[in-house]
């Protein structure tokens, strides 16, 4: 083997260094790209299980309405 051949074998530290910083950057943005549908979705969910509670909640109250009658003597 030449010597330029044992150049383009050898990997140092700011190889190595420089791959990790690329595969940071693209799982980044793969993670913001998710993030945005993840938290419209979430903010759904939250408005259905609000309103579902509201709409139990009523309908719980006028079944247990205590009715008051009041006589005169």
């Amino acid at each position: 083997m030449s010597d330029m051949e044992m150049e383009r074998e050898s990997i140092g530290r700011d190889d190595i260094q420089a791959k990790f910083e690329d595969l940071k950057h693209s799982l980044d943005h793969t993670a913001e790209a998710a993030r945005t549908p993840m938290l419209a979705a979430g903010i759904a969910i939250v408005a259905v299980l609000v309103v579902l509670a509201f709409l139990l909640g009523r309908r719980r109250g006028r079944a247990s309405r205590t009715v008051v009658e009041v006589r005169r003597v």
